[in-house]
């Protein structure tokens, strides 16, 4: 990496966007400029970086003229309007959105498990949804030890999944609770304060939600094996940040606890807290503002032949959003992966 790249982050003033600048600056990505692009009600307003400040500009088809990179942190439709304009000034597009997640055309990639999809991008590479993200890191070396026959989760996602707006009905509810007023019901369905909702994203036809199918079928794309089966269901919890999620894991043949905790400990983006005796475990709290992947919990499913059940938390803003960006940014760059194949693929 020669130190001469110029970056865009689209969405720069959410709080994924904030921490994708957070990240960029953090790990020292060698870019000359750096960008930040929001709607025309953001235009001016000026964002923290490298010591001093950006100002943002307003997000525009011709934003991306003599752009390398560009983190699109903004929304679905956002993102299928403007993602294709950049790739056109041949800009490389990771997104974070679900726009591009099913589509063939463009790698769903967590740089610990399938960076070599990176390799036949055509312009627009998908960041996987966060609670996706942190079981496939948990799942893959596992999986690349004893083959891995279905997995069964269940979330327990924080209010940052919403963005900015489920942070603030969170800490606005529990405000109004401890005053002795109703609380505000704006963002979700039913009050999230010292509530849970089983319900992420719209319901389907099948009975799951979209949240539930988009974990099912990433998890299917990311590690490249249909022959895994998952079933998924994602909860919506009163925590602020980091995702947590149980797992209950069948295998080919047995695998034991203490292989898992070998295995688990030399891979990559993982941290094994596994000592229930001394209380240690992974947790929200303790994950928050970390990059890495925290997996614990580790048992016999005494219920169900070679099977496992593990505990895994991780902040699903950084890692499950703006570092898995980041991480790919990366890697396009030292692996000289910049530059777009076919400018005009994604425009109709």
């Amino acid at each position: 990496m020669d130190g001469s790249l110029t970056v865009a982050v689209v969405g720069a003033t959410g709080a994924v966007g904030r921490e994708m600048l957070s990240t960029l600056e953090a790990r020292n990505f060698p870019a000359t400029r750096v960008i930040a692009l929001a709607s025309s009600r953001s235009s001016g307003l000026p964002l923290p970086f490298r010591g001093g400040e950006i100002s943002v500009q307003e997000l525009k088809e011709d934003s991306f003229q003599g752009v390398d990179i560009a983190l699109f942190s903004a929304g679905g439709g956002t993102s299928e309007r403007f993602a294709p304009h950049a790739v056109r000034h041949g800009c490389v597009v990771v997104d974070n959105s679900s726009a591009w997640r099913a589509d063939d055309r463009c790698p769903l990639v967590v740089p610990e498990v399938n960076a070599h999809a990176l390799k036949r991008h055509r312009g627009i590479i998908a960041n996987p949804n966060c609670s996706t993200i942190q079981m496939v890191v948990a799942l893959n070396p596992l999986h690349k030890a004893v083959p891995i026959r279905r997995v069964v989760v269940s979330t327990y996602q924080a209010v940052s999944g919403t963005g900015q707006k489920g942070i603030a009905e969170l800490d606005s509810q529990v405000r109004q609770m401890f005053n002795m007023t109703d609380p505000d019901v704006k963002v979700y369905p039913h009050r999230i304060a010292f509530n849970c909702l089983p319900h992420i994203d719209v319901f389907l036809e099948n009975g799951y939600t979209k949240e539930e199918m988009k974990m099912v079928r990433e998890t299917v794309k990311i590690m490249e094996d249909p022959s895994v089966k998952v079933t998924a269901t994602t909860v919506r919890v009163p925590v602020f940040y980091s995702h947590s999620e149980a797992l209950n894991v069948e295998f080919a043949r047995p695998l034991s606890p203490v292989e898992a905790r070998v295995i688990l400990h030399d891979a990559p983006g993982v941290v094994v807290l596994d000592n229930p005796g001394e209380n240690i475990y992974p947790m929200p709290v303790s994950a928050t503002g970390e990059d890495e992947v925290f997996v614990g919990r580790i048992r016999v499913d005494e219920s169900q032949a070679n099977t496992l059940n593990m505990w895994v938390v991780s902040d699903n803003v950084r890692k499950g959003a703006a570092l898995n960006a980041v991480q790919i940014a990366e890697l396009l760059a030292r692996d000289n992966l910049l530059g777009v194949p076919d400018p005009m693929a994604f425009l109709n």
